[in-house]
């Protein structure tokens, strides 16, 4: 007997059987089943790869649940459990996991943590919040948004703009373009007036230090949102600038210090060292800063992991130089949070213990003008909402170090450039292992994490620059060494005040072996308690540094001037990293 076939029969039978291959194509291999049954509990994210197809690929292959294709942006929505979240991130594959999150139409804006991760949203509840300082923003200039224009009082706070990078008229020395921005107690969204950002990292870096927006949860998403900026713009739209345009800039700063009240400088750029510290140009005009009484705060550099990468102007003993961490991704537990791999490490050549500090610089949240150099050239880090964007690199760290900087000034209005960097140190924590050992080289962390809470209510005096006459050092009667050395076996290690030399885990830097792939940042710093790392001691040719130190091992430059004739140097903000 012939039997007759529906219509409606033979669409079950095609439900049924997509069903099936959808069941037979999200179901875990067996490489992944010690891993899919501990999947008992999951959460929506989102996984990216080289393509969509990939993405898919490997959540299937983790045993997790594809939830949505997403070619746009060569991801897949996911359900994943911690576990696998886990693999994933561990892979060696260009694998990315987003945890999914909630957006609103009205245009909220996503969250940022380093705020809280640092205590700087602790101290905005007692309303320490950068008010009456102004810091100078030396990079690609500034795009007005009402997150980095309006304070968090509600008023314009760009006190001016200035562009070293336009060449002045013949004839008329005098001439600058720049443009003052008063202060009013209305303030609007605006964006056609003054110096522009072609670029985005000056905005980004900005956004990092003092944005007055604030998330759903009602923090504010800047480190010091109710400081005061002058921006200064050195660099071209695709990050590149010169000695003389940098020069031009920091001098425009130094002669203006007064009229605005400038008290920070952040410098998230750099270049590589090709003289001792006190021959370069750019240092010795920044060296001329900080002796005016302006705390100059200084990217590492994104040239890292290697001894001795940390470049100009890092390198000027005197400043405070900032290296980059992360919190992996999980915001809420420190416990793997770690050292950013790219985070340029010391010691100088001069043998000066470099960085001073890090701060957070993986997968920074900050606005950029969304038709910048950089979000055209990166649109994977786009976010929609807000025209926030996603960078990593120690400038990212540097800024939020300028942050801190405000809210301790905000307190003690007083503080001399080498106090403040005394307090910021003293008061940092260190990154320790489980069994309390120190998890990274101070080479590598200086004297540990930032800790706005610390530095804000720290009284240490007299532990930074000791011994260092910078007036002396910028008229070349006197020059220094740090207390750094590296023996026959390639091991830099640290000697203390009275030169001896310090063994031990963190003291010492055997390359390649202190790198940890997560740390908990202890409360409280054991640096630099009986170990005054930062002093200098006066390098000449009968100087009593021990033999193995830097100094001593002979030229570190090329035969011959180190400085070619018609100066062409070039300077650049910090090299780009993939988040992290």
């Amino acid at each position: 007997m012939q039997r007759t076939i529906h219509k409606h029969q033979v669409f079950s039978l095609i439900a049924v059987l997509m069903l099936s291959l959808f069941l037979f194509e999200t179901t875990p291999g067996r490489h992944s089943e010690s891993i899919a049954n501990n999947a008992l509990i999951t959460s929506s994210y989102i996984v990216q790869a080289s393509s969509a197809a990939d993405a898919r690929n490997v959540v299937i292959k983790v045993g997790g649940r594809v939830t949505a294709t997403l070619n746009i942006i060569n991801a897949v929505g996911a359900d994943l459990s911690e576990d696998q979240v886990e693999w994933l991130r561990t892979q060696p594959e260009r694998i990315k996991v987003f945890r999914d999150s909630t957006l609103n139409v009205s245009g909220s804006v996503a969250e940022t943590h380093y705020p809280t991760l640092i205590g700087a949203a602790e101290l905005h509840e007692q309303g320490i919040n950068g008010k009456g300082i102004t810091i100078a923003v030396l990079d690609t200039g500034l795009w007005k948004s009402e997150a980095t224009e309006c304070s968090a009082d509600g008023k314009m706070r760009i006190l001016a703009q200035y562009d070293a990078t336009v060449r002045r008229r013949r004839g008329d020395d005098d001439h600058d373009d720049w443009s003052p921005v008063p202060q009013s107690d209305r303030c609007s969204r605006r964006r056609d007036r003054g110096i522009d950002d072609w670029n985005g990292h000056g905005t980004h870096i900005t956004s990092i230090m003092m944005s007055s927006d604030r998330s759903e949860a009602g923090r504010y998403q800047g480190v010091a949102p109710n400081a005061n900026v002058v921006a200064v713009r050195a660099f071209e739209p695709d990050g590149s600038g010169s000695y003389l345009n940098v020069i031009k800039a920091l001098d425009w700063i130094v002669s203006n210090q007064k009229k605005y009240k400038i008290r920070i400088l952040n410098l998230s750029f750099g270049a590589t060292a090709a003289s001792h510290y006190w021959d370069d140009p750019v240092n010795q005009a920044i060296m001329a800063a900080w002796k005016k009484g302006i705390i100059v705060v200084v990217a590492a550099g994104n040239g890292g992991p290697g001894p001795m990468t940390v470049g100009v102007p890092a390198n000027v003993p005197y400043v405070i130089t900032v290296g980059a961490m992360t919190d992996n991704y999980t915001p809420d537990d420190t416990s793997d949070d770690r050292l950013a791999t790219f985070s340029a490490a010391g010691p100088t050549f001069e043998g000066f213990v470099k960085p001073e500090l890090v701060a957070p610089g993986g997968h920074m949240l900050g606005q950029m003008p969304p038709y910048a150099w950089l979000p055209l050239e990166h649109p994977e880090y786009v976010h929609q909402v807000n025209d926030n964007f996603t960078m990593s690199g120690t400038s990212q760290a540097a800024a939020v170090v300028s942050g801190v900087m405000a809210l301790m000034l905000q307190l003690d209005p007083k503080l001399s450039p080498d106090a403040a960097k005394c307090r910021v140190m003293a008061s940092a924590r260190t990154a320790r292992r489980d069994d309390g050992t120190h998890a990274y080289s101070v080479f590598q962390q200086g004297a540990g994490l930032v800790d706005a809470v610390a530095a804000t209510s720290n009284y240490a005096v007299d532990c930074a620059n000791r011994n260092m006459n910078i007036k002396d050092d910028l008229k070349g009667k006197k020059h220094y060494a740090g207390p750094s050395g590296v023996d026959e076996n390639g091991t830099y290690y640290l000697v203390d005040e009275h030169g001896t030399r310090l063994s031990g885990r963190g003291f010492e830097w055997i390359q390649g072996s202190l790198w940890r792939s997560g740390a908990v940042w202890a409360e409280g710093s054991v640096w630099p308690e009986g170990v005054l790392w930062n002093q200098g001691v006066l390098w000449n040719r009968r100087s009593s540094l021990n033999s193995d130190s830097l100094l001593n091992q002979g030229s570190v430059w090329p035969e011959g001037s180190v400085w070619p004739q018609g100066l062409t140097r070039s300077v650049s903000t910090t090299v780009w990293v993939d988040a992290e």
